[in-house]
Formats: structure tokens, C-alpha cells, sequence
């Protein structure tokens, strides 16, 4: 069973940065993307960041909000995708969630998982 383990956050002033990461642990899968989600309280979840390996090469795609502030990359060897968040705002505020889809070689079916979440704070 493959799940996801999420890290980083917290607190931080207004323009100052924070990484994210996102780990994938389990025997026998592959991960053909993960997304990174925020959410706000009266809002939608709404999608920050996200990256696609199909074929090998990384495709990556960011909400309007956020690119130029926000790089979303992975680490094949330890089967982690990092988001780093720079020159944070009060509108970065959330819990983030990072998603993932791939396939379990075990089962040979497709699989999509939550990581459990974990809360950035921009303070002014």
C-alpha cells in the first residue's frame, strides 16, 4: 500500500520562503503525478502546483497565483516531490495537501492517495 508523508510548513513573515515535501513510501509503484492543494477556510481547495511524469520527462503546471514564487520538482531516488514556496503572502495562507496518482505494480491497478496535510501561516 502506498502511502504519502508530508513535511515542512509552519510559520512565517511575509516574504519569506518555505519547502514542502511530500514522500512516497510502499514497495512496487510508480508515481505518475502529484499535485499540491491548498485550502482555505471558506474556500474551495484549490490546486497550487502539480507534476506530471508519464513518459520521463517532468511536466510541470502552476496556478496563476503563484508561478514565478512557487518551483515544484521531485526526487526520483527518494520518491519525494518538494514545493518551494517564495516570498510568501497573507493569500498563501492554507493547509496544503499534496495528491498523488500512479500505478502499484503489486495490484497492477491505479492508485490515487492524500498526504495528510500540513498548515503555512504568513504572518505580516
Amino acid at each position: 500500500q502506498v502511502q504519502l508523508v508530508q513535511s515542512g510548513g509552519g510559520l512565517v513573515q511575509t516574504g519569506g520562503s518555505l519547502r514542502l515535501s511530500c514522500a512516497a513510501s510502499g514497495s512496487a509503484f510508480s508515481i505518475q503525478f502529484v499535485a499540491w492543494y491548498r485550502q482555505t477556510p471558506g474556500k474551495q481547495r484549490e490546486l497550487v502546483a502539480n507534476i506530471t511524469s508519464v513518459t520521463g520527462d517532468d511536466s510541470t503546471n502552476y496556478a496563476e497565483s503563484v508561478r514565478g514564487r512557487f518551483t515544484i520538482w521531485r526526487d526520483n531516488a527518494t520518491n519525494t516531490v518538494y514545493l518551494q514556496m517564495n516570498n510568501l503572502i497573507s493569500e498563501d495562507i492554507g493547509a496544503y495537501y499534496c495528491n498523488a496518482g500512479g500505478v502499484d505494480h503489486s495490484s497492477r491497478r491505479w492508485f490515487e492517495i492524500w498526504g495528510q496535510g500540513t498548515l503555512v501561516t504568513v504572518s505580516s
